[in-house]
């Protein structure tokens, strides 16, 4: 428990005051400890946004772990994983959490390779696996896996996403979030689809 109230303080904190403007003093202060305790959990700042980061994505991540089934079509497989991963991507904690990794990438670029390690990274890389196996099967045009993933996912995060990072009125409703995500279905099957000619 003692360590979950760090965790759960520490980001309250990074998002109101950023990494750089967070110290492990305040962390323990609030918490109503002293550092030597918060140091037997945490030995640095740093491991202490990676339990943060951590924690979020163990919440928030789903779009890591949702069943990519194989004997499903491609559509049908890509609609539901674009709308769980768009799901999770605007809710609040991990829009913060991003916010607060692109802020500060700059000074700190271990933080944005902490983030990117412990969420996106292995989500593609487990898409892109799905992506290969369909290709196999001839499902799929052949060509780069993970490009085709990222490809997919830029489409996904085109539009109320860019809204909703940025706090601008127009993330307020996000019942859009479904055509956005058909959509994107649809353009990426435009070029990858079996049919699809790559480009020159």
């Amino acid at each position: 428990m003692r360590r979950k109230a760090f965790v759960d303080t520490a980001r309250e904190l990074f998002f109101a005051n950023g990494y750089a403007g967070t110290t492990m003093s305040s962390i323990a202060s609030k918490v109503g400890g002293s550092k030597t305790t918060l140091w037997t959990y945490f030995p640095s700042k740093e491991e202490l946004f990676a339990a943060v980061v951590d924690d979020i994505v163990e919440q928030y991540g789903h779009a890591l772990t949702i069943d990519l089934p194989l004997d499903e079509p491609v559509r049908d497989v890509l609609r539901r994983f674009g709308m769980v991963l768009m799901t999770k991507l605007t809710a609040t904690p991990l829009l913060s959490l991003y916010r607060l990794v692109v802020g500060e990438a700059e000074r700190f670029p271990h933080l944005a390779e902490t983030f990117y390690g412990r969420g996106p990274r292995p989500g593609k890389a487990r898409a892109a696996d799905w992506v290969a196996e369909k290709m196999v099967r001839g499902e799929i045009r052949m060509g780069d896996p993970m490009r085709a993933v990222q490809e997919f996912s830029g489409l996904c995060q085109s539009g109320l996403y860019q809204f909703a990072v940025l706090n601008l009125p127009e993330s307020r409703d996000l019942g859009d979030l479904q055509d956005e995500v058909d959509a994107a279905v649809d353009t990426f099957y435009r070029a990858w689809g079996i049919d699809a000619q790559p480009a020159p």
